[in-house]
Parts: structure tokens; sequence; C-alpha cells
């Protein structure tokens, strides 16, 4: 078979083949918000369509087309399903022994209101979650954490969505750096610092914006030295580290931080008055108000909730084993030991070096590579699985029970794997066929507005794939070609598609059906998407905007790195 070279303009008019690229992420959003089509169904839907846009309107063999959507699937399941899944089997484990309820009146300790639990749980313990190990790994963890103590489904899904955006660009030790620097061959610690003369004006603002999302103004100003605390106290590390040391440990540095001080801060304060609805304020709470209901269904078991004194320690030891091991797993030094032993690579046939990028995407022709890399030791979701069944032991199950556990726990998420892996293959598909290129050029033809629009296309590569580095891997090499032709810094623009990028983290599909399965909120996806998406758009402009002083405005110009 000959390579087939990607057509990024199929109607000799950029405005129609724009919208015709559009269609399969249209679909896919339509029928999610529309709440009436379950949300793996939808993504089968979406998918064909994506098929037979990529055959039909831009000339991919249609071999190619379905090669590429199996292979999408194989990367929906390893990595991203597999995270998923033994998170939900470590939260069931805990949830079946009783560990977690003890869990939840220790935090309840620590403060009773719900918005201090926010800011310690879906910010600053999911940055540490996101920084170990990301691709899901801290919705999946601050969802079920926060269902279970007691907020409303729609309230931990959403809630836990918009707080995972200011740690995502340093995400699992650094990837999204490491990809952006791998496609645009610029310094990785040139563009991680760069980055952190961005994100850490919004991992101020985020902290505020989460609770507002949650309380509304008025519960806001209530705890604002709490939440200030919180943002100074991950913002500065965080550009510290970037800065100052390298891209690699910045979220886990940062979240650490932050959650030291939040503690010892509320040594020293308490708010005035004590916020106990879990319920979300800022909208009609008819749907946020359901009884939560923990993934699965899984339930205490009569009695196991006794362990002791209110906040025995032990409850923590999954949950502590899990920061260790992910912080572990995640390290170059361990890869580098498994990797070689416990790899498969397969190239993907009639796939591999088959498809062909050309300019103006690239500078010069490049074969895109299709190696299904199962790396399968060093994912994630092993070192989470690892910790289950460590931490199983330990609660006392015996090796049976895990093993008809695990199997529950694949039949309970049997339907959001499915959707993961269609969304995932939908993204693989938008790569091989060129059509997200398409709709990268249309962002790069804005001229003096490119800084904007350049950052809401890391938004949308975010959005359509699912992942930072897949977005900087897809867009990077474009910003960097766009900018020396405008005449901006292609570091400034690298970065920028980090940054903006990480506000799409909370609006992809496959970001919301980890926080529907999370919280046991099957088939309300749609519910999740309307709540979270004006809040994405927002702070991706709002990102665009800073960009855009940094590009053109004194004093911001002088923070600019260039190579």
């Amino acid at each position: 078979m000959d390579t087939w070279k990607q057509v990024y303009d199929p109607f000799g008019s950029s405005v129609l083949s724009t919208l015709a690229a559009a269609i399969p992420v249209v679909t896919l959003l339509a029928l999610i918000a529309t709440g009436r089509i379950k949300a793996h169904i939808a993504a089968v839907i979406a998918l064909v369509v994506a098929i037979l846009v990529s055959v039909v309107l831009f000339t991919m063999p249609a071999g190619l087309a379905i090669r590429a959507a199996a292979y999408g699937v194989a990367t929906g399941m390893f990595p991203i399903g597999w995270i998923i899944l033994n998170v939900i089997f470590l939260y069931r484990l805990t949830v079946e022994k009783g560990w977690f309820k003890v869990l939840e009146q220790s935090i309840g300790g620590i403060s009773p209101d719900r918005r201090i639990q926010l800011l310690l749980i879906a910010f600053a313990f999911g940055a540490f979650f996101e920084g170990a190990g990301g691709f899901g790994t801290p919705v999946a963890v601050t969802g079920a954490i926060l269902i279970g103590l007691g907020f409303s489904p729609l309230a931990a899904s959403g809630l836990s969505l918009i707080a995972n955006t200011a740690p995502v660009a340093y995400g699992a030790l650094g990837a999204p750096i490491a990809g952006l620097a791998s496609v645009t061959q610029l310094d990785p610690f040139l563009l991680g610092a760069m980055v952190g003369r961005q994100l850490p004006f919004f991992s101020l603002i985020v902290p505020f914006w989460l609770i507002w999302a949650f309380a509304g103004w008025r519960g806001m100003k209530e705890i604002w030295p709490a939440i200030l605390v919180t943002g100074v106290s991950f913002a500065v590390p965080q550009y510290l580290i970037s800065n100052f040391i390298n891209p690699w440990i910045v979220d886990i540095g940062a979240s650490l931080v932050s959650m030291g001080c939040l503690i010892g801060f509320l040594r020293i304060w308490r708010p005035a008055k004590v916020w106990t609805s879990t319920a979300l304020r800022t909208r009609d709470d008819s749907v946020g108000t359901l009884p939560p209901a923990t993934p699965g269904g899984a339930r205490p078991m009569a009695g196991t909730a006794t362990l002791g004194e209110q906040g025995s320690l032990i409850v923590y030891l999954p949950w502590v084993i899990l920061c260790v091991i992910l912080a572990f797993w995640g390290t170059n030094w361990f890869k580098g030991i498994v990797n070689p032993l416990f790899t498969w690579n397969y190239p993907v046939p009639g796939l591999h070096n088959m498809v062909e990028k050309v300019a103006p995407v690239v500078a010069a022709p490049v074969r895109e590579g299709a190696v299904f890399a199962f790396t399968y030791m060093s994912y994630t979701g092993t070192g989470v699985l690892f910790t289950a069944i460590l931490s199983g032991l330990l609660m006392g199950f015996s090796p049976l029970r895990l093993v008809t556990a695990f199997l529950e726990t694949i039949w309970v998420l049997r339907f959001s794997l499915v959707t993961i892996a269609a969304m995932l293959a939908i993204g693989t598909l938008t790569r091989y066929s060129g059509v997200d290129a398409t709709l990268g050029l249309a962002f790069a033809a804005t001229g003096v507005f490119y800084p904007f629009f350049g950052t809401l296309l890391g938004w949308l590569g975010v959005a359509l794939t699912g992942s930072d580095t897949a977005s900087n891997v897809l867009f990077g090499g474009l910003q960097k070609i766009t900018s020396e032709q405008l005449g901006l810094s292609p570091i400034l623009m690298g970065a920028a598609n980090s940054s903006g990028g990480v506000m799409g983290k909370m609006i992809d599909a496959q970001s919301i059906v980890v926080a529907s399965t999370a919280t046991g909120w099957f088939g309300h996806e749609g519910t999740i998407l309307r709540f979270v998406f004006w809040h994405s758009i927002a702070l991706a402009c709002l990102v665009g905007l800073f960009v855009t002083l940094q590009a053109y405005v004194y004093p911001f110009t002088a923070m600019v790195i260039h190579p």
C-alpha cells in the first residue's frame, strides 16, 4: 500500500473544510449534551460519523481509517481505562470494608466546612495525583472521595473537573512538557519555565473560581483567607520549581506545600460560618441533590465502620500507599528498569508509517508512526492495581474475594470503558486523518490575534483528545511554525498551547465519563458537560488574553523566554 498524504482542505475552501472537520466533535458533544442518549451510545455514533467524515470528505482510505480507530480503542483501554478500572476497584474495597466511612469522618475532623474540604481534596490533593499519575487519576480519586463525603453527584463531578486544571500542564511527572519538547525540538526546561510564567496566575484564580462555582460569591468571600493561602502556596512553588529546578516534579512539590500550608493555616483560622450543604448553590439543585451513590453501588458492610476512635490513621493507609507507589511508579528510573523487560511493541499493520503529514502543518513531510507500546508494568493503572491488592490484603480481604471484587468492578464499569475506548478512537482517528490539523490551521490563520486563538488551539486539542500531552504533540509543531512566521517566540506559543489546554481538560468527553463513573452518576454526562462548559470557555479565554499581553504589552513581554 502506498503512503497516504493528509488532505487539509478537501473542498478548496478553508471555511467549508473547517466546518466539515468539526462534524465529529460537534456530534459527540451535542449527543452528550442532550442527556437523552447514553454516553457510550453517543460515543459509538460519533465514532461512526468520524470514520465517514475521514473517508468520504477527507479522502482517507477506509482501511486506514478503521485501523486508526482500532488503534485508538487500544490506547483508550490502556492506559486510560486501566487507570479508572483500578482506582474504582481500590475505592470499592475501602467502601466495602468500612474504611472509607471513617476516612470521611477523619477529613471532616480537619474541617467540617464543605468549602475547605473542596480546597483540600479537589484542588490540593487532586493536584498531587495529577503530578504523580495524570490521565484521569485525580478526577477519579477526588470525585470518589467527594461523593463519599456526601457531596451531591453534580457537585462532586463538576467541581473535581474544575479543580483539575492548573496542575495539568505538569501532570504525570511533566509528560505534557516532554511531549511538547519532542515535537518542537525546543528545550523542555525553557518550555516548562514559560508555562511556569503563565499558569501560577491561574493557580491563584482557580481556587476562588472553584468555591464560587460551589457556594456563590458570598460563600466564597467568607473563606477568602483560606482560598488565598491555598492558591498562593501552590502558585509560588509552581513558579519556583518550574523556573529554577525542573518541570518534572512541579505538581508534586506544589501540591504538598499547598496541603501543608492549608492544614497549618486551619490551626489558627476557622471560618465564622460553617458551610455544611453539599449541593451546588449557583444553580437549580434539583439534579444536584440526588441521593449520593458510590461507584457501582458499593456500600459498607454492617459494623465495619467502627475502627476504634474516629479518625483512625489506619484508614489513610491505602491512600498513603497509593501516593507513595504512584510517585515511585512514574519516575524515569523505574520505567527504565521495567520497560525493557515488560514491554510489547506492536506496529499496527497497514497503519504504521502509512500516513504522512505535509505542509503547512509540518515544515517537511513526516510519516506518522503507529506502534502500540504495551508497557503494562509501568502503566499508572498497574501501580494502582498493585496498591489495591496490597491494601486489600492489609484490610483482610481473601485472595478469592479480591478476584471477585475486581470482576464485579469490570461489570459495573463496562459501559464507561466502552465510552472511553470510543472517545480515544475518535481522537486517534482525527489525528491520522488530518481532521484535527484542519481545525488547527483555522486557528493559525488569525494573524495578529494568534496569541489568543493559538492558546484556544491548545484548549481545543485537549477537548478533542482528553490529554494535554496529546494536544501538545498534536499542535506543538504547528505552534512553532506559525509563531516563527508571525515573529512571536515559539517558546511562548508552545507554552500557551499547554497552558490553554489545561482549561479544556474539564470538558473533554473522556474526563466527563471518568467523573460520572467515579461518582456513580451514570447516564448524567450531559448534565456534567452543561455545568462545566462555560467555566471552561471563560477560563480558556482568560489564559488567551494573558498570553496576548505577554506577546505584545510591556511589562508582560519581559516575562517571555526566547530560544
